[in-house]
């Protein structure tokens, strides 16, 4: 597995359970802000994970106990201006328009607020503990949440919410996220991090390539209509069925045996 092992930088991932890689931004001090180095070094996170055969499913969070992430570091915008804070791959943080195949599980531990919320909603689920805040704050503030939230919200909580949301600027609860279905589960802040690990250990319990195959189609389902989801489910069912784990499946089945994959 890839591992940055040295917690004093502002992204840093290691191996947290098997197949599972945990991903920190880790600048708790400004609420895990995004600046130039945490946009560069979550870019390089996400290709080298994707590389990481040993990875089939990683967990995002952020440091300390006040925020999963804040947005964009308004200090460095004043001084430095905004390019810095995208990357030409990932686009803002390094992350909202990274091409990535394996699932991503947000573990937001506190406000997940304008770009912040739009890393979360970046990812495939999220966990969020019972004191989480999503928020896209940018019209207060004379902005727009241009790094995904505005349509990205919008398909995954009703559509009237999410226009008072982001017309107001008001953040939701833990507890209207769950409600509203833009959260998988909400537990204690204690148990964040385990409560996404586990799921993505549920999720690394799968074939991977079938899992990843399955998401491409997934994530296409509000973008295309039926034919072309038609067409990319024919050839995800082509790409399953040409690996090892296609056969590996039925067989362990029958065998009575928890399946052995190999992500071939």
């Amino acid at each position: 597995m890839t591992t940055e092992l040295d917690t004093t930088v502002s992204v840093f991932a290691k191996p947290i359970a098997p197949h599972v890689a945990l991903v920190t931004i880790n600048r708790p001090a400004a609420r895990n802000a995004v600046n130039g180095d945490v946009a560069r070094r979550l870019g390089f996170m996400v290709e080298a994970l994707e590389a990481d055969p040993e990875v089939w499913a990683v967990v995002l969070t952020g440091a300390g106990d006040r925020a999963f992430c804040a947005g964009a570091d308004l200090r460095e915008i004043s001084l430095e201006g905004t390019a810095q804070l995208v990357t030409r791959e990932g686009g803002f943080a390094g992350f909202v328009k990274a091409a990535r195949t394996k699932p991503w599980i947000a573990a937001v531990n506190g406000a997940a607020v304008a770009g912040g919320c739009e890393i979360a909603l970046a990812c495939d689920m999220i966990i969020a503990s019972n004191d989480a805040q999503f928020g896209l704050p940018e019209a207060k503030r004379g902005l727009a949440a241009v790094a995904g939230g505005l349509f990205r919200l919008t398909r995954s909580i009703p559509r009237a919410i999410a226009m008072e949301v982001i017309a107001t600027g008001r953040s939701i609860s833990a507890t209207d996220a769950l409600k509203w279905g833009l959260v998988n589960r909400v537990v204690t802040k204690s148990e964040v991090i385990n409560g996404a690990v586990a799921l993505a250990s549920e999720v690394s319990a799968n074939a991977p390539i079938a899992v990843r195959e399955s998401l491409t189609v997934a994530r296409r389902a509000f973008d295309c209509d039926d034919q072309e989801l038609f067409r990319m489910s024919d050839a995800a069912a082509v790409n399953v069925a040409a690996t090892e784990d296609f056969k590996e499946g039925p067989l362990a089945f029958l065998e009575k045996r928890a399946p052995r994959w190999t992500g071939r």
